[in-house]
């Protein structure tokens, strides 16, 4: 007879993660619950609107540094955060199932993407070429990139580090700083990687974690004038609200919404086969 092995949760932050140091937020914790028992596995930090000021203050603070360190550096310390997530790769996906609950075999695959991405990045920022353009009377027209700023990210709950490091590695690469808010029902996974990210010394205030209400630190967010651009993914209806909200600082945006997406299946297709791949793809 097979007996269930029961998994325990790894030692992890409960805290928000701002300006470089672990804190409880000005409101009341919640519960993170286990959705294959149904038992809560840990209590999480609430941040208030006060508090997600307080991370984007910190990430406008850091942006100069950050942006103005020397490109070497900024691609060693992403390449560390890569080497810290192949070390601790089990952990994090233990954490991943145990709060989210996708088996682990994919929350493992999970977190390899996550490996894979950071490297991938880190070594895409020492190819953010400008441009030399001819133009009349002897003239030339230089096009440099510069980072955009401060970022605000918010990520769903179904990939909840994919989506994380998806977001923030190409933020960090270019020089941005950024403020995150993950799916409130996952939070571990985030506080898992951002204490990689503190582990591999990330300067304080390059990277702000919140979580909290949607209302409260998306308000914040999109209101701000000084977050200059915000990456949203999840709901159309959700999105529809944050574009509008976006316009009156005319930041920059990112959106993923509604995650359907079109399956063609030609006449002359293996329809067995096809059914097969499209539910190992849907679920």
């Amino acid at each position: 007879m097979m007996t269930e092995k029961k998994m325990n949760l790894p030692d992890v932050h409960t805290e928000l993660y701002i300006n470089g140091k672990w804190e409880n937020g000005e409101k009341e914790r919640i519960a993170v619950i286990n959705p294959a028992t149904s038992e809560t596995i840990a209590e999480v930090a609430q941040a208030s609107k006060k508090d997600t000021e307080r991370a984007v203050v910190a990430a406008k603070a850091a942006f100069k540094t950050w942006s103005e360190m020397e490109l070497k550096d900024r691609v060693s310390i992403l390449h560390k955060v890569g080497d810290l997530l192949e070390e601790h790769a089990d952990r994090l996906a233990l954490i991943m199932t145990l709060e989210q609950g996708k088996p682990l075999k994919e929350a493992k695959g999970e977190i390899q993407t996550n490996i894979e991405s950071i490297h991938w990045n880190a070594e895409e920022a020492r190819r953010i070429y400008g441009e030399t353009i001819p133009a009349p009377n002897n003239h030339k027209f230089e096009v440099k990139k510069q980072a955009v700023g401060v970022v605000g990210a918010i990520t769903p709950w179904n990939f909840p580090s994919s989506m994380i490091v998806r977001k923030i590695a190409p933020a960090l690469a270019a020089g941005c700083t950024v403020v995150l808010k993950p799916a409130s029902s996952t939070p571990l996974s985030a506080i898992a990687i951002f204490e990689l990210f503190e582990a591999a010394g990330l300067p304080a205030g390059v990277a702000n974690l919140v979580m909290g209400s949607a209302s409260d630190i998306g308000d914040v967010l999109t209101t701000s004038k000084d977050v200059r651009k915000l990456t949203f993914t999840g709901s159309t209806k959700v999105g529809q609200l944050l574009y509008e909200q976006c316009g009156q600082t005319l930041k920059k945006l990112s959106l993923e919404l509604g995650g359907h997406a079109p399956y063609i299946v030609f006449a002359d297709s293996d329809l067995d086969e096809a059914v097969d791949a499209l539910v190992k793809m849907k679920f």
